[in-house]
């Protein structure tokens, strides 16, 4: 006896269809969620690709559209003092101190400018966070200022950076050279100035130095001209790459006015092309070097010779 409740049961055939009908199905849906996936990730590496292309772009075009700054005023990377004036106006110009001469109200002995025809050519590398370098300018500042003053000698200061990671990372050896180029471009009578300041009042070593805020305000204060465009200059660190390359080209030499010597302390001082070995804060023994140095350059100078026309004497 049938019934009309018995269950609709597929045949083997169907079934097999049913199956392979679902798993047609689910191979599409697999197929295209790879595909998806494939695209997905090849928009993200086109887009990572081009952000890395456009951020190289927009570097090297800044490099490009930003041309290296060179200061002005300089001779070997180096500024040649001709006016104390600025200097000389805030503090007379002494006489070197007698280095006998221990009270602090002793009459200061004079010393002996070079005296040659020709001029001894100083050149002084300088380091502004050297102690070494603060020593001899609060040692020689004077004396050299009175030869310049007397037209005895020529001194170029060049502004060397070597102790550039010795200020807990702010750089201020570097910073300060490319501050001292700036006052040298934008207000040459005032170098001298600053520079004695530099050097007279130096931050210690391992410290942070001064910000670029402070050595603006240093170079302002000793009166530069063109105040705005110092303290742009400074703070903008116009000639950090020119102080880097300066530096560089010291270590690799000739120094200025010399055949062979290479830059290898700050400071460094050259005179007529022999370096200064002495005691940097003995103003009596730098002396006796460069008159050392002046009297062999008047060795060397030959002697005035008769001309054809000269009549001799009877």
């Amino acid at each position: 006896m049938s019934s009309d409740e018995t269950p609709n049961v597929p045949t083997p055939r169907n079934s097999r269809e049913a199956v392979r009908e679902k798993a047609q199905r689910v191979h599409a849906q697999q197929s295209r969620a790879r595909l998806m996936r494939r695209i997905i990730i090849g928009a993200v590496a086109i887009a990572a690709v081009g952000a890395i292309g456009t951020a190289v772009t927009l570097a090297v075009s800044s490099q490009v559209s930003k041309p290296r700054l060179t200061p002005t005023g300089m001779q070997s990377d180096g500024v040649v003092v001709t006016d104390i004036e600025a200097f000389a106006s805030s503090q007379e110009v002494p006489s070197t101190p007698d280095p006998d001469a221990t009270d602090a109200g002793a009459t200061a002995t004079p010393t002996p400018s070079p005296t040659t025809s020709e001029k001894v050519d100083i050149h002084v590398y300088v380091d502004y966070l050297s102690p070494d370098a603060g020593k001899f300018e609060r040692a020689n500042a004077r004396q050299l200022a009175g030869w310049i003053t007397e037209g005895a000698v020529t001194v170029s200061y060049h502004p060397v950076a070597l102790l550039t990671a010795s200020s807990n990372g702010t750089k201020f050896s570097l910073r300060s050279a490319a501050a001292a180029a700036c006052v040298a471009t934008h207000s040459p009578e005032q170098f001298y100035a600053f520079n004695h300041d530099l050097l007279d009042d130096q931050p210690e070593v391992g410290s942070d130095g001064f910000s670029d805020e402070d050595l603006a305000n240093l170079a302002l204060a000793v009166g530069v001209d063109n105040s705005k465009a110092v303290r742009s200059c400074i703070e903008d660190g116009d000639f950090v790459g020119w102080a880097k390359e300066a530096t560089t080209r010291a270590l690799e030499g000739p120094l200025a006015g010399s055949d062979d010597l290479v830059l290898s302390a700050a400071p460094m001082i050259v005179a007529n092309g022999e370096a200064y070995v002495g005691a940097l804060d003995d103003p009596a023994e730098f002396s006796q070097f460069v008159l050392s140095v002046a009297s062999d350059a008047s060795r060397e100078t030959p002697s005035p010779t008769p001309s054809a026309s000269s009549t001799p004497a009877p």
